[in-house]
């Protein structure tokens, strides 16, 4: 998956990765057997109203993907800043391109108070990273570098791609269940063939079940792949740069930082939180259920891989 660049491939991603898109694809053919038979037995029209939401949903993952630079920096009101605007930025942005071998992204900086980082883009010639000015006030150059290694992995491992893919059966799902919700699919709402209400409503409860089963698993299949991309992410970029000591500090300082945020700030900046270094939430602990539903592992998960990795390099040396 890093083709073309010098960032180690992760054998467990690809593993992983291989294994929730195989799941992701037999929930999608059950998802449409079901959805089909339940409008098979009231409509005729039910395979082309599935069609109508593959279509739509395919489209709102293509303009996402196409778009996904654009829109991140948008939303975290971020402009792109040249080598004299920010030259000791673009100093270790050129320096890990060069170690990589990889083009070099666009970069941005967001003024925000929250200490984060991100790197996007539907690929290597067209990916943008962007730093806030919190992060760039608090980190020492070699922790930067490491936040930067970090990022720079996700889009030589091509994670907005996976993302994007690994989330279409997701919003197809969402769809379904907010045209069933609105009574619109099989003429619900007592608009049903012949005038038969009960009819309709059966169908429109169970494709609210089927949907939002199929929601919820896709939901965890892609948070648990989402986690395991950040893990393979921090574990590439201390391969590079082969400081995980710099990088574990970078993660302590913005995660204890991230705690002492208020709330109000968390919320606003909360749409990124796919995107970010760290999520901009306080953590769940290892380990709790709310971890289950997290994009990010916990704190301590994350250094005890870096730990992992410098025994790796350890040995190595």
């Amino acid at each position: 998956m890093a083709a073309r660049t010098r960032y180690a491939p992760d054998r467990g991603l690809t593993v992983r990765m291989t294994a929730t898109m195989f799941l992701l694809g037999l929930v999608f053919v059950a998802f449409v057997a079901a959805i089909i038979g339940i409008g098979t037995a009231y409509h005729a029209s039910s395979a082309a109203i599935v069609l109508f939401a593959v279509v739509l949903g395919g489209g709102f993952a293509i303009g996402s993907l196409f778009y996904s630079d654009k829109i991140a920096l948008r939303t975290a009101g971020a402009r792109e800043v040249t080598p004299e605007e920010a030259p000791e930025l673009h100093g270790i942005v050129d320096r890990l391109c060069a170690l990589a071998d990889m083009p070099k992204p666009r970069v941005a900086i967001a003024n925000s108070n929250i200490p984060n980082a991100f790197a996007t883009g539907r690929n290597a010639d067209h990916a943008v990273l962007c730093v806030t000015t919190d992060l760039m006030r608090r980190l020492t150059p070699e922790e930067l570098e490491g936040v930067i290694a970090h990022e720079m992995s996700h889009v030589a491992h091509k994670d907005v791609q996976v993302m994007t893919a690994a989330s279409f059966l997701a919003i197809i799902a969402a769809l379904l269940i907010r045209v069933a919700f609105y009574g619109e699919l099989f003429g619900g709402g007592g608009r049903g063939r012949g005038g038969n209400n009960q009819n309709a409503a059966i169908v429109m409860f169970a494709l609210m079940a089927v949907s939002i089963i199929v929601y919820a698993v896709s939901f965890l299949l892609i948070r648990m792949l989402s986690r395991y991309r950040e893990l393979s992410a921090d574990r590439s970029g201390a391969l590079l740069t082969g400081q995980p000591s710099a990088l574990k500090s970078a993660l302590v300082k913005v995660s204890g930082q991230m705690s002492r945020i208020p709330n109000n700030d968390l919320r606003t900046a909360k749409p990124m939180n796919a995107f970010f270094f760290a999520p901009a939430m306080h953590l769940a602990p290892k380990g709790s259920l709310a971890a289950i539903f997290s994009t990010h592992p916990s704190l301590e998960r994350r250094l005890e891989e870096l730990d992992k990795v410098q025994q790796q390099l350890n040995r190595a040396g």
